[in-house]
């Protein structure tokens, strides 16, 4: 690769180097301007081509120039001000993509667990924000029920034998799912015990206390965060346990045309005349 080919920026004391044809590839924009020399503004000095704009903004607008993407940092909030370093530098199409903050802000995912121990049983419900979490937990929780096998004419002089049947939790809408564990009375006066298992742990477990804190480590090995616990009713000391796990954004990519009726910011419309 020739030294022709090859760029280099001084942007507000940060050095940045890339492809000349990275630059060409948005020839209405003032970076190629100064590229080419037309912006008498900005001069090569010393072998690069110095800018006096904020140097860390600059390495997102870069990353655009490359990948016509947009994809910033869970922890991004400069919005505006990227928007002002794109307008200077006359990018149209990344301009367009800045207008669209709300999509570019990380949204955050809200998971919510509700346990209730009574006597020798625990119930459970969880409700998600993001059904995606949901169907994540539906996957990995299996409720394991005690089953007394039917006695046979060899085996009367011994007691049934248990079986334990493998059962998905119930799913009363896309954002939530209910389970059990504990014993429980059957409709012959039998005691039944219903097991919980939560992969990857193989373990099955009846104690309500210990499901909770299997389904608590689940979480956070899934990115959440427990935000806050509290009492949800008095009566029945319903507990609460509310986790949020911030979703990365996702890259948006620029359109190759501008849409119809596109409106221009003032900034925008006023470097147009």
């Amino acid at each position: 690769m020739s030294s022709q080919e090859l760029v280099t920026w001084n942007v507000g004391g940060k050095i940045f180097t890339t492809r000349s044809s990275t630059i060409n590839q948005f020839p209405a924009s003032r970076l190629t301007r100064m590229l080419d020399g037309r912006d008498q503004e900005f001069k090569m000095v010393g072998g690069q081509i110095f800018v006096d704009r904020d140097g860390v903004l600059f390495s997102f607008i870069l990353d655009f120039l490359r990948t016509h993407q947009l994809l910033l940092p869970t922890d991004f909030s400069d919005y505006r001000r990227l928007q002002r370093e794109a307008l200077f530098y006359e990018l149209d199409p990344l301009v367009d993509l800045l207008n669209q903050e709300h999509l570019l802000q990380p949204r955050p995912a809200l998971v919510e667990v509700h346990f209730l121990s009574q006597n020798t049983q625990a119930f459970f419900r969880v409700f998600g924000s993001c059904s995606k979490t949901i169907e994540m937990l539906t996957g990995r929780i299996t409720v394991f029920i005690e089953q007394h096998s039917a006695p046979t004419w060899s085996s009367n002089s011994f007691p049934p034998q248990m079986n334990l049947i493998p059962l998905p939790p119930q799913r009363p809408s896309y954002h939530d799912l209910v389970f059990q564990c504990g014993s429980d009375s059957t409709t012959d006066n039998q005691t039944g015990i219903r097991y919980v298992s939560i992969k990857p742990d193989n373990r099955k477990l009846a104690n309500g206390t210990n499901v909770l804190g299997l389904l608590i480590d689940t979480l956070l090995m899934e990115g959440f965060h427990l935000v806050s616990t509290r009492t949800v009713s008095s009566e029945d000391k319903t507990e609460c346990y509310s986790f949020e796990r911030i979703k990365r954004s996702e890259a948006l990519a620029m359109n190759k045309t501008l849409k119809p009726g596109t409106t221009l910011m003032p900034e925008q419309s006023q470097k147009k005349k």
